[in-house]
């Protein structure tokens, strides 16, 4: 399938992040950073840029905090989105606009997109059973019941997708469902949905994706759309019973709103018609103009969303271009385990600002050379320290010191005119011109943590090129020479202050003012491609200003400070954990003896392929030899639990798990440390059979 080589323009969007929690780290290195590195990037190449985002504020998770902080849903939005938005401006994430879908425009926009589709007859209605909080006395959100995965036995997937495997669900898939609202056990109950059929958009999807995308969309993405699409889509929801979000706007839509994943990346347009207006553009060619390259920046959860269901959308609509790519990251663990919002595990950038002022730049480039391009990645505070003074400050900011402080010394900061260039200074300046396509080539295949070594080597050329040359030993017999060295390490200066803006923003503009190279003249203003073109960079007679300090060491001490805090967080988080489980509703009796327990022993355990949380076991209850699959291969080797007696609760309904069917359940509880326990007789000589009343 045809690609835009040579686009008129870029769209970029930025995942829109939700407003119930500020940002962290996790955020940044998964969807932001690299989508302003590649905006900036783009913009020092001449290109039209519209870098697009806002805030997501609907959802059944806005009303549930607000009633949670006894205020209103618009006052968790207010708050949260001027709290999000200072920080991506403290961060530099140059948002071309940064909008919200509680804005006019974006009702609009979302309602005129839900009724153009419905006219054309491209949705489903269907009275479908959902799942309802009794207790809460509303219907649940996907992401609001938690459950065990009929595929890979996950005990912890959402009610729209199994983040262990990846698989597509409905809320009424998953095993023992739960209501995250409340804990309580949903029911079922009937209400009438609108659907977007994406089953139609199969072959559709496997031409675009499967075919046109093999080979230029990266492994992670392109392995879980492929997924998907093996799997055979189902049509999904597009509308919700709540009362907070847009009202989906056709007769017989009371009382309901569209789906939140529905309505969210119509925010991308919305924000781009804002931005627009503001402008005096139009904002048609940036979404419809067959020369527009789009780009979405996303987390891998949000994965099928924008590369199954938006396009999926966006075709049935028929009047808008497709993603060109959409260059999903991992996600970023915190000193080994699971960021989580929840539990206060993350390193928030407000707080972060507070702790390391003025050092945006060290955390942005530790996020970028750690990113979790690939794979799930680790923040540490060790490395971040290691990469501030091992690479920032040894690297980058002591070849810049150097170049400027001697500049100083031996020609009060005015650049010395060059004598007859080396074969040295020859080479040391054609690898400085090689540097933007070395770049471009990272860039252009989406791999930010390569380009910021790329970067770093920069700098290592020019330490090396000093180092080899020696000017402060050589000024003493050879000051002509001296004048060559100096001239040749400017030029490199100067190329580190242009290319690595879309790294290091707040660097590049300090060493921008320390050569004196800011111009408002964007005839003399350099660009990306002035360091391959330009003969001269830096002419000598042009004054450079006094040298600061780009970065500062980070000392052990602050290190410690970040690491105790953390484990104050972990232990507050143990003491939550460890908390009794409240009793549960009152049974009857009678509801108790229908319960049919007995003693058993496991005679075979093996592992489940292609599953980690399950084992598949072989158990003697006395009556017959069963097959049971249980989640505790995490707690237990299977060579180590052959012969264990157990507790079998053996008149629970068959089911199947990853195709093999389970028959029975094995009675466990945990302890204080979280490990799983088998709940089981503790005398000996205990029959296989014996029943548990």
């Amino acid at each position: 399938m045809s690609k835009t080589t040579t686009p008129s323009r870029y769209t970029i969007t930025a995942a829109l992040p939700y407003t119930n929690g500020p940002i962290h780290i996790g955020h940044l290195a998964g969807v932001y950073v690299p989508a302003d590195i590649y905006s900036r990037y783009l913009r020092l190449k001449g290109n039209d840029v519209a870098f697009i985002c806002g805030s997501d504020e609907h959802g059944v998770a806005i009303p549930m905090k607000a009633k949670k902080e006894g205020v209103s849903p618009k006052e968790i939005i207010d708050k949260y989105h001027e709290i999000i938005k200072k920080s991506f401006a403290d961060f530099g994430i140059t948002f071309d606009n940064y909008s919200r879908t509680s804005a006019e425009v974006h009702h609009k926009t979302a309602s005129d997109f839900f009724k153009k589709l419905y006219h054309q007859g491209d949705f489903i209605e269907e009275v479908t059973e959902q799942l309802y909080d009794e207790e809460a006395q509303q219907f649940l959100a996907d992401r609001f019941v938690t459950g065990t995965c009929p595929r890979c036995g996950n005990e912890e997937a959402y009610g729209d997708q199994c983040e262990n495997c990846g698989s597509s669900l409905n809320a009424t898939d998953l095993i023992n469902p739960k209501s995250t609202i409340t804990g309580g056990v949903p029911t079922l109950k009937k209400t009438k949905h609108w659907f977007l059929p994406l089953d139609r958009y199969e072959s559709f999807l496997k031409e675009w994706i499967l075919e046109g995308h093999k080979n230029d969309w990266k492994p992670n993405v392109y392995g879980q759309c492929k997924s998907w699409i093996d799997d055979g889509l189902k049509p999904r929801a597009v509308t919700r019973d709540l009362d907070w979000g847009i009202p989906v706007p056709v007769e017989g839509g009371e009382g309901k709103v569209l789906y939140v994943w529905f309505d969210a990346p119509i925010g991308y347009i919305s924000s781009t018609k804002e931005w627009a207006e503001r402008e005096g553009k139009d904002w048609e060619p940036y979404w419809k103009d067959k020369n527009t390259k789009l780009l979405h920046f996303i987390g891998k959860d949000n994965i099928v969303f924008h590369c199954i269901i938006f396009p999926s959308m966006l075709k049935g609509h028929g009047d808008f271009v497709l993603p060109e790519n959409v260059p999903a990251n991992e996600f970023l663990n915190l000193e080994g385990n699971k960021l989580s919002t929840s539990k206060n595990w993350a390193v928030w950038l407000h707080e972060y600002l507070e702790e390391f002022p003025d050092m945006q730049d060290v955390l942005r480039y530790a996020l970028t050379a750690n990113a979790p391009e690939t794979k799930d990645n680790d923040f540490t505070w060790k490395d971040f320290q290691a990469r501030n003074n091992n690479e920032l400050v040894a690297i980058f900011g002591n070849f810049v010191n150097r170049v400027a402080v001697l500049t100083h010394k031996y020609y009060d900061g005015i650049v010395p005119t060059p004598s007859e260039l080396e074969d040295i200074d020859k080479q040391t300046l054609e690898a400085l011109k090689g540097f933007p396509e070395i770049l471009d080539n990272s860039l252009g295949r989406y791999r930010f943590r390569e380009a910021s070594q790329e970067l770093m080597n920069l700098a290592r050329l020019g330490n090396k090129y000093l180092a080899d040359e020696e000017p402060w030993k050589l000024i003493k017999t050879d000051e002509e020479r001296v004048k060559t060295v100096m001239y040749v390490a400017l030029q490199i200066a100067t190329g580190l202050a242009v290319l690595s803006e879309p790294f290091l923003p707040f660097t590049s503009d300090k060493l921008k003012k320390i050569l004196n190279v800011i111009s408002n003249d964007s005839e003399k203003s350099l660009s990306w491609d002035s360091i391959s073109s330009k003969e001269t960079l830096f002419p000598a007679g042009h004054q450079i200003n006094k040298s600061e300090l780009l970065f500062r060491k980070v000392e052990d001490k602050e290190i410690e400070a970040q690491l105790t805090k953390l484990e104050a967080t972990k232990k507050v988080n143990e003491q939550m954990d460890n908390k009794i489980t409240p009793q549960k509703e009152t049974i009857t009796f009678d509801d108790f003896t229908k319960l049919d327990m007995r003693v058993g022993t496991i005679i075979e355990a093996e592992k489940m392929p292609k599953a980690n949380k399950l084992l598949v076991l072989k158990v003697d209850t006395g009556l017959d030899t069963r097959t049971i699959v249980s989640g505790i291969a995490e707690s237990f080797k299977p060579e180590d639990i052959v012969g264990k007696q157990v507790t079998v609760l053996v008149n629970l309904a068959p089911r199947k798990l990853r195709g093999v069917e389970s028959e029975g359940m094995i009675l466990m509880t945990e302890n204080p440390e979280g490990k799983l326990v088998f709940v089981n007789p503790d005398e000996s000589g205990v029959g296989n059979g014996e029943t548990i009343n």
